[in-house]
């Protein structure tokens, strides 16, 4: 298996105010990421992560306050210059950034891309996102969210103009004579003409071909729209670990749409989202646990719930029916996948839910005690072989902390991924892999 660190949200919710927090230093110090690089880098990681979103949460009760008073999912900085410096301390850790498709433009995050994939010497990872945000896109000019599938379908567009603008400039092209002076061969390098329903695009990209030449591409969408658009191109797929069914039900939708377009499912795995508390013993993984849990505040569950969801759970009456609301979000062009999907799936449509019970269950949705690991490295370990199994075999996990940062990633680097090492359960780099794309293609 292979282990990723989810580093989006290291700094929010409280816990830069936790036992075992940097002290001295504070986000967005690039310090911070640089000094866990290293450690990532010695500890056999092999991608840091960072998801963005470049609004503040407003969606609870239609005011930034809750969210900025309490930290939820705020500040969130251009992680790309942070990447930048963590890949000149380490040698072998990917680093992944998130763009959306929904509001950028793809001839500046295909540019941006390969500077970073030369900078860090291949070891890029792009994970191409669907917003479902409103804050995010008031940001950019929108007043409302793009209906749910034209996202995917600007998406898919999207993806297809950064990779004709990746190989519009052929590593063959560039010859650097120095005897003639000549530096490329200009039937090498081609304008894509590019004229779509979105996007319209001369190119060449005016770059060199970096080491990937394209970046590992990542996608997480959990619909049936998102599964095809992840079919269509991504190396890589992440996935919600909340329950095994709904893993093994994802891996077979995937597995299906990829067959459907021609690709070999076996090269294409899924990295499980999970949070992690990895102590000596388990009980001193469930007390660190007890103390997370008791840091976060109803307002604050309710910022992040209304915010990843994209619709205002304030507005909740004191009882309704599960499809009902789901029904609601869609035409609200916000996420009916996430809390409301897997509350569909568990009670069904016709389910009665009254408003407290359904903040219970976004408690644990928010906190992540959902899809979240608690114990020794022993334990867990156990844990995540059984999971990994059953789930197919292929990918691997991706792994956040909700304790301080950075000692509970430190304690996932150095406890669990030595005992995982020791069972012969970790994916190892072989000597030839020399890009983020070599390590997993293996």
């Amino acid at each position: 298996m292979h282990l990723a660190l989810d580093l989006s949200f290291a700094h929010t919710e409280g816990r830069w105010a936790l036992p075992g927090s940097f002290v001295g230093r504070a986000f967005p110090d690039p310090r911070l990421y640089m000094e866990l690089a290293q450690v990532a880098d010695r500890g056999g990681i092999d991608l840091l992560f960072f998801g963005d979103g470049s609004g503040i949460p407003s969606t609870w009760q239609g005011s930034i306050d809750a969210a900025v008073a309490w930290g939820v999912q705020w500040p969130r900085h251009d992680m790309s210059p942070v990447i930048a410096a963590m890949s000149t301390v380490t040698e072998r850790v990917g680093f992944g950034l998130t763009y959306s498709s929904t509001f950028m433009h793809p001839f500046y995050v295909a540019r941006l891309l390969n500077s970073l994939d030369h900078v860090t010497g291949g070891r890029i990872a792009f994970n191409v996102v669907a917003s479902t945000r409103l804050a995010d896109a008031q940001n950019y000019g929108f007043d409302q969210l793009m209906e749910h599938d034209r996202r995917y379908e600007r998406m898919e567009e999207f993806i297809g103009v950064c990779k004709a603008l990746w190989h519009s400039v052929e590593p063959e092209a560039i010859l650097r004579e120095r005897d003639t002076r000549r530096f490329a061969d200009p039937a090498g390098v081609h304008p894509i003409d590019h004229d779509g329903e979105f996007f319209k695009v001369k190119g060449p990209l005016a770059s060199l071909p970096s080491p990937q030449v394209e970046p590992v591409l990542v996608q997480a969408g959990a619909s049936p729209r998102g599964i095809e658009a992840s079919a269509a191109f991504a190396d890589l797929v992440f996935g919600f670990g909340a329950n095994l069914a709904g893993q093994q039900r994802h891996r077979r939708a995937l597995d299906e749409a990829l067959v459907a377009k021609g690709r070999d499912p076996k090269r294409v795995g899924i990295l499980w989202d999970l949070q992690a508390i990895v102590g000596a013993t388990d009980e001193e993984a469930r007390t660190r646990k007890q103390a997370v849990l008791a840091s976060w505040t109803e307002e604050m569950v309710g910022v992040a719930l209304s915010h990843n969801a994209g619709y205002d759970f304030s507005t909740l009456p004191d009882s309704f029916r599960l499809g009902d609301l789901r029904e609601e979000v869609i035409r609200a062009n916000a996420t009916p996948a996430g809390l409301i999907g897997l509350l569909v799936e568990e009670y069904g449509e016709d389910h009665l839910i009254t408003r407290e019970e359904f903040f219970e269950h976004g408690f644990r949705s928010a906190t992540g005690v959902d899809h979240m690991l608690v114990g020794s490295a022993a334990t867990i370990a156990d844990q995540l072989e059984e999971n990994f199994a059953e789930t197919g075999s292929r990918g691997g996990y991706m792994i956040s902390s909700p304790l301080a940062f950075p000692a509970g990633y430190v304690e996932v680097i150095e406890l669990l991924t030595p005992e995982l090492r020791r069972r012969g359960a970790l994916a190892e780099r072989e000597p030839g892999q020399r890009t983020l794309r070599d390590v997993f293609a293996s």
